[in-house]
């Protein structure tokens, strides 16, 4: 009996406890983030020259694989990797792939990237992941939507 009095009075302390960790917001007030943002950039990565220079890079670059254009291939490969605080584009990897061709292209024309602006926090440049879209498929199976991607 002894013991399950000591348990509940030890339940009902650790309840007390959590209700006084309740913090209560009034009208207009911000909530405390649940994480962090230390590592939030003020300034995000950018490819030299900006958005149009990226898209004229991957113009010029990108070769639509025999085999896919031969199947009638269409699609995005996403690609990921990260920008180094000194710009460098590093562990390039596929998020999802489209053929092992289309991959293969992709992956070959990420490597090919020149160093990025690197992303900024108070003015201290630091390394952040990027994911970017690779497109492939004949220009009339494709439609292209302008203005909803932005790099600034």
């Amino acid at each position: 009996m002894k013991h399950l009095f000591f348990i509940l009075l030890l339940v009902a302390s650790a309840q007390v406890a959590r209700a006084q960790q309740t913090t209560v917001l009034k009208p207009g007030q911000r909530g405390v983030p649940r994480h962090s943002s230390a590592n939030r950039p003020d300034v995000l990565p950018k490819f030299p020259g900006g958005a149009e220079a990226l898209g004229e890079f991957l113009q010029m670059n990108i070769q639509y694989p025999e085999a896919a254009r031969v199947k009638g291939v269409t699609g995005q490969v996403l690609m990921g990797f990260r920008v180094e605080a000194d710009g460098r584009v590093t562990d390039p990897h596929i998020i999802q792939g489209l053929t092992p061709e289309c991959d293969a292209e992709a992956l070959r024309v990420l490597q090919m990237m020149p160093a990025w602006l690197p992303a900024k926090r108070k003015g201290e440049t630091l390394a952040m992941p990027v994911q970017l879209p690779f497109t492939f498929g004949s220009a009339a199976n494709l439609e292209i939507e302008k203005g909803k991607v932005k790099f600034e």
